[in-house]
Formats: structure tokens, sequence, C-alpha cells
């Protein structure tokens, strides 16, 4: 046999490593996705499934009857367009909460209508209380003991005045130049513990709840709280877009209260619009007495109601039908709204999709499957349960069978704005092959492919357990400055012609997914949480 001198075989490969990787290309099938925009574009059902959701069912609070009354809505639709495995999937939540009355007036020295909610699993007020209103700004363990014997049958206001700006700045975020640049590129992370101030955060929350325990014990009528601005500036991306304080009527409203055995163990608390709160304690400060007219009637449900669960429904796949394409979306909101942003897009959009994809007729090789996901809004903990139901769980990341047929995640959850692309969560093996599924898609505005990982929305409860799982990237429009936990979280402010391209983007997505020859590259697996609390 010939040989080649050493040299020049060294030479050789030395040659062919440095040749540029070749991308396969992706077969796109151009006529099945022409269908398939042409359905989306033409026919779309999706403001219909959004008003549905969030008009008719919402606000749809996890353990609530609203959000049981939509599934049963949602399971109806599947049923319509003729998907397979519908069902519910329980997950342990503790007890639902749902508002049944609430209102609120300042009856001295002046009668006026407050625009406030109550915080979820907070108790009602027994009746109608009219009480007096004081000024109480306790923030340390001295000020309990100050306090203590003065605040029994009392409307207690715990913060000071805050400024209410003009609004100005960036209120309707849409992308720019620069913001695609960012989104391009991958930030440095800050260290450990620096987001949340580490040992500060902790005792700040110990302290939140001593101030409960001592202010339910004397007996206090009812909290007022100020509206605050947005809780969300970023919205798990990363991106540095400012968020304008949003005052004007609009509050953002969340929990206030355990769901276990302690559940409405805490005094009845309501969010206020800042420019109410701040005049009641003009007047305080004035010397003239405040009292306020307060009804607030909230009712709890038994964890026997099966008060957390996932909707699951399928597309079933031929011959890769035991690989999965997996849509997801959560299905909870905050009670405060309709949950029309957050999250009625998500879910529709995921919704619209398979409906897109039934009506177009294509037969998807792998199952195209859609979960909507309850208790988001707790903690990502319908997302978290099946993940650990069917995948692995990420304390101790012993895979199960279900873990290498998953061929991907894709999920939506940050408002109504279109969808300009995917986040690739790190995962830069996936990045040329969105690229190339976007190709037919940029006359939508679809064009970016970032390697950032983005974090606090259900895809993360599949990449901590090494599952390829991405979020698209969305304009954000009101999400960050006016919709995003707020009351003013409704249809109205859903734009009808983004939702439309965004469920046809997610069903051209899903197709390529469910039909490319391989399942979609994987990162390594992580290390078990357990391993890695012992490693640091």
């Amino acid at each position: 046999m010939k040989t080649f001198p050493r040299v020049l075989t060294v030479t050789l490969a030395f040659l062919l490593a440095a040749l540029p990787v070749v991308q396969a290309q992706e077969p796109l099938d151009y006529a099945t996705i022409g269908k398939i925009r042409d359905e989306g574009l033409q026919r779309s059902q999706v403001m219909e499934h959004i008003s549905w959701l969030s008009d008719v069912y919402g606000p749809r609070l996890t353990g609530s009857p609203a959000i049981k009354q939509a599934s049963e809505w949602a399971q109806k639709k599947f049923r319509e367009w003729g998907l397979a495995n519908i069902h519910e999937e329980a997950f342990p939540f503790g007890k639902g909460w749902s508002l049944v009355r609430f209102s609120a007036h300042m009856t001295e020295p002046q009668v006026a209508p407050l625009i406030g909610y109550p915080k979820s699993w907070t108790p009602g007020t027994n009746g109608v209380v009219n009480a007096d209103v004081v000024f109480a700004p306790i923030n340390t363990e001295a000020d309990l003991e100050k306090y203590r014997g003065k605040l029994k049958d009392k409307i207690v206001l715990l913060q000071p005045q805050r400024a209410v700006r003009l609004l100005d700045g960036r209120i309707v975020l849409r992308m720019t130049d620069a913001d695609i640049k960012e989104a391009l590129t991958t930030p440095v992370p800050p260290a450990r513990g620096a987001q949340r101030g580490g040992g500060d955060f902790a005792r700040g929350l110990a302290f939140q709840a001593k101030l409960q325990a001592f202010l339910l014990a004397e007996g206090v009528a009812a909290i007022f709280e100020r509206g605050s601005d947005s809780d969300m500036a970023t919205g798990g991306s990363g991106l540095s877009w400012e968020t304008q304080i949003t005052d004007g009527g609009t509050i953002f409203v969340q929990g206030g209260g355990p769901r276990d055995q302690n559940a409405g163990k805490v005094p009845p608390q309501v969010v206020l619009a800042v420019e109410h709160y701040n005049r009641m304690l003009r007047i305080l400060e004035k010397g003239v007495p405040v009292k306020v007219e307060l009804n607030i009637q909230a009712q709890f449900h038994d964890e026997a109601a099966q008060n957390g669960f996932n909707i699951i429904a399928e597309l079933p796949g031929t011959d890769l039908a035991d690989e999965v394409v997996l849509l997801g979306a959560h299905f909870d909101s905050h009670h405060s709204g309709t949950g029309a942003t957050d999250n009625a897009t998500g879910s529709a959009a995921m919704m619209e999709a398979v409906r897109i994809l039934k009506a177009v007729g294509v037969k998807p090789r792998r199952t195209i499957r859609v979960g909507l996901w309850g208790g988001e809004e707790q903690g990502l903990l319908g997302s978290r349960a099946y993940a650990r139901a069917h995948f692995a769980d990420p304390a101790t990341m012993q895979l199960k069978p279900e873990h290498e047929k998953l061929s991907v995640c894709f999920n939506i959850d940050n408002g109504t704005g279109r969808i300009r692309g995917v986040w690739s969560q790190g995962n830069l093996a996936v990045m040329k092959i969105f690229e190339q599924w976007a190709e037919p898609l940029r006359d939508l505005g679809v064009s970016i492919i970032s390697p950032r990982s983005v974090a606090s929305t259900d895809h993360v409860s599949f990449d901590a357990v090494g599952l390829p799982a991405f979020q698209f990237m969305q304009e954000r429009l009101e999400y960050n400055s006016r919709t995003h936990h707020s009351n003013m979280d409704t249809v109205d402010h859903v734009q009808r012609d983004d939702m439309v391209q965004m469920a046809t983007v997610v069903a051209v997505f899903a197709y390529h997914a469910a039909m490319r020859a391989e399942k979609l590259p994987r990162k390594a697996l992580p290390a078990a949480q357990t391993q890695r609390r012992s490693e640091n």
C-alpha cells in the first residue's frame, strides 16, 4: 500500500482542520410553508381565542374557578380541531383563591372612589368596614414596638409618598438598531447573589414576614400599599431597555399571602393607585382625619379541587411519533386584569399554531404537543412539575425515557408583540438551523437569532434538565410599562396584526422541528443541583 510522507500527512490534516465547517443545509418545504402562511395570515382565529380566554374566563389565577372554566373551553377547542391525548395533569399547589367582591371609597374628608385591587391570597374584611386611615412607617424592629397597641381596626399606610412622573421616555418598546445589536451579544452575568443583595434580601423577607404577623396580631382592618412601577424591567431577557413608570391608574398587583395551611392568616392587603394613596398621605400630614369604607370578599379553595394543573393536547406524528416537539405557554394569570398579554397571547398563539397545522393537513413526522402550564406566576410550578414527571428532576438529573424523545420546546411569554427571532439559550449549535428556518419569514420581521440565555419563564424548566428549550424574542410594546401583572392587562392592549404573525411563525417553526431528519442538537447535560450546591 502506498503511503504519504509523514510531513505531507500532517500538513494535509492541518489544512483540513483549518477549513471552515460548512453548515448542513436545512431542507425547507416551501410549498407547505406557503400553505401555513396562507392559513395563518388570511384565516386567523387567534384573536377569538384570546377574547374567550381573557374577556370571558379571565382572570385565570391558578386555583380559581375561572382557570378551570378556561381549561374546559380550551380542551373543547382541541377536540373540535381533532387533536389527540387531550387531558389535564395535576401538580401540588395548595389552596386556591378568588375575589368575590371589592369596593373602596374614601368617605372623609371627601367622598372619592379608590382605584385598587386586593392582593391574591389575602382574606376578606368580614363585611363592610369603616375605618380610620393611619400612616405607620414600620421599617425596623424598634418600629414594631413604637406602634404596638395603636393600630387596631385601622387601615394602615406603610409606605411614604412616591413621586408621580410625567410620561416620557420609551413607553412603547419597539426594537431599535441598538436593541438588535445588544440582543446579538451575551453579557457577562453578575456575581452570584449580587442581583438580590445576598443576605440583605433574605433579611428583608424575614422582616416582612414578622411585620405581617405583627399587623395581624394587632388586629388592623387592612393594609394599603401604593401602586409601584412595573415589576419587570427586562422580562428575563437581560435587555437594558428602560421601563417607564406608568401611573395614571395603572397598578401592578400580585400575591399577598401563603397557599398552605396558613392561607388567610395575614391582614387584608390592597394595592391602590399611587395618586389616591398619595392624596390620603397629604391629607394626614395636614392633621385632617381620613376615613375609608372598605369591602373585600375573598374565597379560598381546597387543594382537593386539583387547583394546580397543566393542559396537554397533541397533533400525532407519523414515522417518528414517539418523538415530541413541545409548544409551551403559561395558561394562568394574575387576578387584577384579565391576563390578556400575560399570557392569553402566548397560550392563544400555541393553540392557533396547532389549529393552522391541522387545517392545512400536515402529517408531522414527530408528535407536536401543546403544553399550557399552570402556576407560572407562582414560580414556574406547572412546567417544573411536568419536566420532573416526564423528563428529569434537576436535583438528581436521573433521566427518564422521555428525555431522549423530546426534540425541542418552544415557549412564548412576553406579551402581544410580534416575534423578531429566538433566544438560543446558549445552544450555539441551533443558531444556524434557526437562521435557515427564519429565512422564509424575514418579510414578517423574523431575523434575529441571539446566542443569549434568558430566564423567568417556562422554557427554563426544560433547559434546566438539559433539553433544547427556547423562548421566542418579541417586541415588548407596552408589556414592561403598562400591562405586565397590572389592571391594564386586557384585550384592548393586544395587537391583532402582531398576534397573527406570532401564531404563523410558531406554526412554521413547529413544522420544521417536526419534519427534520434529526432531533435538534443539545447542550451538555447540566450537573445535578445537589452536586452543584455541594461544590459551592
